[in-house]
């Protein structure tokens, strides 16, 4: 079952890179307020997205944690040049090998970990710290996102975005995982959580795509959701992680292409929407050398 919950969760990941370029285009171009409610592309975005979301969270409820969000990395490859032609140019050669680099680090990383099924049980006062924990980290992105501009503005509403998605599979797979074919069991706060904690995701997704750097903040989620999500695994599902120092060297080289193919893609100029001007001094991105 893990290996058709993986293949489930590729299908999803190639869906939600569309929907995510399509919302990110519209974002850009109206800027991430209620006029995004009127634009059928954003909701076109946000319909692919969300069956990508759904088939994900069949995935997590057939195979572990550690297992399905690294296929999540796929997104990122697919997602980014995706933008880039939205946008009505092609991907940058920077926008390529960035996008590659943190995929290709965080898979690696991922794949450290081991894939051991256990049945997730998460506790009321576990959660609650849990979502404490996610909460106090978007605050802390938002408020560092009011004096930042740029790269490092996208970045920082981003981890707070992938904070609160790698929540919601956290989540997902407590009760999709718990099931075991009793239906009553989604008769619980922790169901009733999920699409709350998803319409949360979606804004705080939309405030980090109006910045205009689309490849960052997409790396970003990338890295963070997973991140999150296995360390919630670990510490509150008890799914277990690689020890020893035979792991050491191999997560700092993926952790040095992540970070690599993030100031790669933090050195691009943004994209702007029709409905948007460049901001003053900004390069625009049609002009920027490949």
């Amino acid at each position: 079952m893990t290996w058709v919950g993986m293949s489930i969760a590729l299908v999803g990941a190639l869906g939600y890179a569309l929907g995510a370029a399509l919302q990110q285009f519209e974002a850009v171009s109206e800027g991430a307020s209620l006029k995004l409610m009127k634009r059928p592309r954003w909701w076109l975005g946000g319909v692919i997205g969300f069956t990508g979301a759904c088939l994900h969270a069949v995935a997590l409820s057939l195979a572990p944690l550690v297992a399905v969000q690294p296929i999540s990395v796929a997104t990122l490859v697919f997602a980014v040049p995706l933008a880039a032609m939205l946008h009505g140019r092609r991907p940058h050669r920077a926008e390529i090998f960035g996008s590659i680099a943190v995929a290709i680090g965080l898979l690696w990383l991922m794949l450290l970990v081991p894939a051991q099924a256990v049945k997730p049980h998460m506790t009321d006062q576990e959660a609650f710290g849990f979502l404490g924990c996610v909460g106090l980290v978007v605050l802390v992105a938002h408020l560092a996102a009011r004096k930042a501009k740029g790269p490092v503005k996208a970045l920082v509403l981003s981890v707070g975005a992938g904070a609160v998605t790698a929540s919601v599979s956290t989540f997902v797979r407590v009760v999709g995982g718990g099931l075991q074919g009793d239906l009553s069991r989604l008769l619980s706060w922790f169901t009733a959580a999920v699409p709350v904690l998803l319409i949360c995701a979606v804004v705080l997704l939309q405030k980090s795509y109006e910045v205009g750097y689309f490849g960052i903040a997409y790396a970003a989620i990338q890295v963070v959701d997973p991140a999150t999500s296995i360390l919630a695994g670990v510490l509150l599902l008890d799914e277990v992680v690689p020890t020893g120092l035979s792991s050491v060297i191999p997560a700092l080289s993926a952790a040095a292409l992540m970070i690599g193919g993030t100031i790669t893609l933090g050195r691009l100029a943004p994209d702007r929407g029709a409905g948007r001007t460049t901001a003053p001094g900004t390069v625009p991105v049609t002009s920027q050398v490949s």
